[in-house]
């Protein structure tokens, strides 16, 4: 797997998600999914009253593995960047706390879910949103222009995070947070399951060992690191995962692997996470990165 082809498949599959949206379908964490992660991990993330008055689309296009904007403490005033804002829930929750007199950037690089985060914002009348296109290792706003950078389940697609951490450190404002929603796992998993494209772009395959996490943020420049499970998915949830990836099922019957002894090696490792971290108030800017680490090594190794 290339980085271009990561790229290019996660565009493909949240591209189709957006459309599945648009016409009627649903959608979780894996575009294609209706099994048993969309319960487990998308499941009970927001209240009814948080959601009450956005419109359905909006709610049904929350691919996400938490609630970033709850945790992250949003206050008025202040400027807030969704890196992946898909279909914009997390955008327009979080336009809504920080006021007129904030703002919410949403950066998304599929066409599809741009269109329908803005025709969501529309729908909502909320007018302290600005969806833009990028990709998240290169953030199209100046340094140091937001207060806090959230992200719910997308910093695992990414190619190359230590440039994701790299970007949102040089964007936000000295003393600035880094609040995100992501999946994180604990312990080793199975190589098949690392190189399997279709567990990359549902969220899994790419997802960063904790101890992993933390050192590549820290070598971004950010400080006071905390990563803390939501939930923890053990071998049920993990088969309802696995069976939403027909391509790695058959590689594992090829192979003549027992699938249940595969999904013991994996009981427990794959978790929701918050991760929590602070740019030093005395930086402006981009901090130094460390230049050993410029890419996944889930892709070099």
């Amino acid at each position: 797997m290339s980085d271009q082809d990561i790229v290019t498949s996660v565009k493909e599959k949240y591209g189709q998600a957006a459309l599945r949206i648009t016409s009627g379908g649903g959608g979780c964490c894996d575009p294609q999914s209706s099994g048993t992660e969309c319960g487990s991990i998308t499941s009970n993330l927001y209240a009814a009253d948080e959601t009450a008055g956005l419109p359905a689309e909006a709610v049904q296009a929350s691919l996400g593995c938490g609630n970033p904007v709850v945790l992250a403490e949003l206050k008025p005033g202040e400027t807030v960047l969704d890196l992946g804002s898909g279909g914009g829930i997390d955008v327009l929750l979080s336009a809504k706390r920080v006021g007129p007199t904030g703002k919410a950037y949403g950066l998304d690089m599929t066409d599809a879910m741009l269109t329908l985060a803005r025709e969501n914002q529309a729908k909502a009348g909320i007018k302290n949103v600005e969806f833009l296109k990028g990709e998240i290792e290169a953030i199209p706003l100046p340094d140091a222009s937001v207060d806090i950078i959230i992200s719910n389940c997308v910093i695992n697609l990414s190619a190359n995070k230590p440039r994701v951490f790299a970007e949102a450190f040089r964007v936000l404002k000295p003393g600035g947070r880094f609040a995100v929603s992501d999946i994180v796992i604990k312990g080793d998993v199975p190589e098949l399951i690392r190189k399997s494209m279709e567990a990359w772009t549902g969220c899994i395959a790419g997802a960063l060992e904790e101890d992993q996490y933390r050192a590549f943020l820290e070598a971004a420049g950010f400080e006071a690191v905390e990563i803390e499970p939501t939930r923890i998915y053990g071998a049920a949830e993990a088969r309802g995962m696995l069976e939403n990836f027909p391509s790695l099922l058959e590689e594992i019957k090829r192979r003549g692997l027992n699938p249940d002894e595969l999904l013991a090696e994996v009981d427990g490792k794959f978790r929701s996470a918050f991760i929590r971290a602070f740019k030093p108030k005395g930086v402006e800017g981009a901090g130094v990165m460390n230049s050993s680490v410029t890419s996944s090594p889930i892709l070099s190794s």
